[in-house]
């Protein structure tokens, strides 16, 4: 599947990585990836990511795909 760059709900694009686990699962993977991912926590820092926020902004998920690739 293609994904365009958007805003996406986190939830959303953790299941997009992995949808074959629950979401809440989904989610702590997503998190541990960009924990151990210092070049990619740092980049997201940089656009005021936090980890409460709800959903990543455009420039984020562009990040994330830069740094992990698509889902």
């Amino acid at each position: 599947m293609d994904y365009r760059i958007r805003p996406y709900y986190k939830s959303e694009l953790a299941q997009a990585y992995a949808p074959d686990i629950c979401p809440g699962a989904a989610l702590n993977r997503l998190a541990q990836w960009i924990k151990l991912n210092p070049k990619l926590s740092e980049a997201l820092a940089e656009t005021n990511y936090r980890t409460h926020q709800r959903m990543f902004t455009a420039k984020q998920v562009a990040l994330i795909f830069e740094y992990l690739g698509e889902p």
